[in-house]
């Protein structure tokens, strides 16, 4: 099952009604690495049109530039980072990051690992995961363009985290997902539902892994960039079920998460998941979990 009618089909069904998008591309400012107005002045004064996202503390949308905002001087001395506007949101949800151990289960390419280093002043540890060399060397990049020096970074699969023997007081898995057809234009083209499918165990994989290494009152955030219920709502049913994670009330951009999908009812608690259609930003899906008192 597959094509931009049957996937167009579902999301009518889950009460979205398909429209075309055209993003923006966005920034966020490194706050550890200059103050916010100065580096706003400096873009300004290079003709880049810059407008404040609503939604974000530290993001802005890139209106006009008569060049990329990836080859200057201050994106190269790590003064802000170019993220997409919902990707910005999950790294601000955890709760008293401070000098804390932090896992970033699948970091590269970096954005939200520096990101999460700028709301830990640099203090605490990070520790960054991925399994392709070429991203790690490209997220060790990023890691010291912006001067981030609380994290480590290790050649390993998120599924064999608990090899490291380390606990964590927050986890952030941002993980492997199918995407959505707002950031890739021939993705009606090159997803099927097996592919969701596959996905999706994958993420389930990963969950169950990394929630053998959260302390006790630590809290993981989940998120994709899929706008598939397989991926999102569904995987956090599952995890409620089988992991004893409970979803948290969050306070940021987007919509509730469905509670019904496609005849089936989910637990109420799924319902403080948020889910962003793409329109402002990207299709996103985000999810705040803490173990339950349930054995």
């Amino acid at each position: 099952m597959s094509g931009k009618q049957f996937f167009v089909a579902r999301y009518r069904e889950l009460g979205w009604e398909y429209k075309p998008v055209e993003l923006k591309q966005a920034i966020r400012i490194n706050t550890l690495n200059a103050l916010e107005r100065d580096v706003l002045a400096r873009l300004e004064d290079r003709g880049v049109g810059l407008q404040k996202i609503p939604f974000l503390q530290h993001g802005y949308w890139v209106n006009k530039s008569r060049f990329s905002v990836g080859a200057t001087s201050e994106y190269l001395l790590g003064l802000y980072s170019i993220q997409e506007a919902a990707a910005q949101i999950p790294a601000t949800l955890f709760k008293d990051l401070g000098a804390r151990s932090v896992l970033d289960a699948c970091a590269a390419p970096g954005g939200k690992t520096i990101q999460i280093s700028n709301l830990m002043h640099n203090e605490g540890v990070i520790v960054a995961l991925d399994i392709d060399k070429r991203r790690l060397a490209a997220l060790a990049n990023q890691l010291e363009r912006c001067n981030v020096s609380n994290t480590i970074v290790y050649c390993l699969d998120a599924r064999e985290v608990s090899k490291l023997k380390i606990m964590f007081t927050h986890i952030l898995l941002d993980l492997p997902c199918s995407g959505n057809f707002a950031n890739d234009k021939n993705w009606f083209n090159n997803r099927t539902l097996k592919d969701v499918e596959a996905n999706a165990k994958l993420q389930r994989e990963i969950l169950k892994e990394t929630a053998r290494v959260l302390a006790y009152d630590g809290e993981i955030i989940y998120s994709t960039c899929s706008l598939e219920p397989e991926e999102d709502e569904l995987n956090i049913q599952w995890a409620k079920e089988n992991l004893n994670l409970d979803p948290q009330r969050i306070d940021c951009y987007g919509e509730d998460g469905l509670t019904e999908i496609f005849g089936r009812k989910l637990d109420s608690s799924i319902g403080y998941c948020r889910r962003i259609w793409p329109c402002q930003s990207q299709g996103f899906f985000i999810c705040k979990l803490k173990k339950s008192g349930r054995s």
